[in-house]
């Protein structure tokens, strides 16, 4: 059974060389800051982190 939802490696969304040295923690990707703007498809995002400690991703 094929679930859509499913990422791992031999899915069609990775690259199927993925690793787990694809990870990259968000204090790296930040370097420090609560939030980081990231762009795809043309498209801004602003991914934050709360006081709390959870991410936030907001178009």
């Amino acid at each position: 059974m094929s679930n859509d939802n499913d990422l791992s490696p031999k899915s069609p969304q990775n690259n199927a060389s993925s690793t787990e040295n694809d990870r990259i923690s968000f204090s790296e990707l930040s370097r420090g800051k609560r939030e980081v703007l990231l762009e795809h498809e043309g498209q801004l995002y602003r991914l934050r982190l709360t006081r709390n400690g959870k991410l936030i991703l907001n178009k």
